[in-house]
């Protein structure tokens, strides 16, 4: 299995490179052999099973809007390839997002999705309804994202703004995006393992760590 994370220097402001690192140990202490991959923005995209997107500040979100639009990404998913992408790596696989102000900009148009800047600016914590999981983790950012019917949310906010302070994230074909950070994988070990399952193809054994227990802390001091 292969592992790429994006642009870490434009998109790993909130730490979020930390989902690469949890998904590897993770399929290691499984026996899965995984190669991870920090990729260079001036570099073209390597060959992957999961490309990681994670949150940036709006120049760095642009010119990794730039660079992926003139990269093999787009071709990769349809091939099979899987993204996870967190913030403004969310809002870049959408149709258009705004930066600076309220200047609007394309996206990769992966997905069907429009982020807008909001009226106010949404930071603390976020707690999202994933199927019959909860996923905990933390938001920085002026977004609304509206998608397009059809197109599936991630989840249902119970705490925080998420998409519009109604949705969180989206699913679509080979893509799965939230805007929790966190690392977001770090905070939710259970959600790491549903994204090794997708990537992979195939169900995995229950691994336990620490990891769970401080994502029951967390819940816990939430009251979820």
């Amino acid at each position: 299995m292969k592992v790429a994370v994006v642009y870490p220097e434009l998109l790993g402001t909130y730490g979020d490179g930390g989902n690469g690192l949890v998904v590897v140990e993770r399929a290691r202490r499984r026996g899965i052999e995984v190669q991870l991959n920090h990729v260079r923005f001036d570099n073209d995209l390597p060959d992957a099973d999961l490309y990681l997107l994670g949150g940036g500040e709006d120049g760095p979100q642009r010119l990794a809007a730039d660079l992926l639009r003139a990269s093999s990404l787009g071709a990769r998913i349809a091939d099979g390839a899987k993204v996870f992408a967190v913030c403004a790596g969310l809002q870049i696989l959408g149709t258009t997002f705004c930066v600076e102000g309220n200047d609007q900009y394309e996206g990769l148009g992966l997905v069907e999705v429009v982020t807008r800047r909001g009226l106010r600016r949404t930071v603390g914590e976020l707690a999202v309804r994933v199927d019959d999981g909860v996923l905990v983790g933390f938001e920085n950012h002026g977004g609304v994202t509206t998608l397009a019917d059809g197109v599936a949310p991630l989840g249902t906010v119970m705490r925080g703004r998420g998409n519009d302070g109604h949705l969180d994230g989206f699913r679509a074909e080979g893509i799965v995006a939230t805007y929790a950070h966190g690392p977001v994988l770090a905070m939710n070990p259970w959600f790491a393992d549903h994204l090794l399952e997708w990537v992979l193809n195939a169900p995995l054994e229950p691994l336990a760590s620490a990891a769970d227990l401080l994502y029951a802390h967390r819940r816990t001091a939430l009251g979820l």
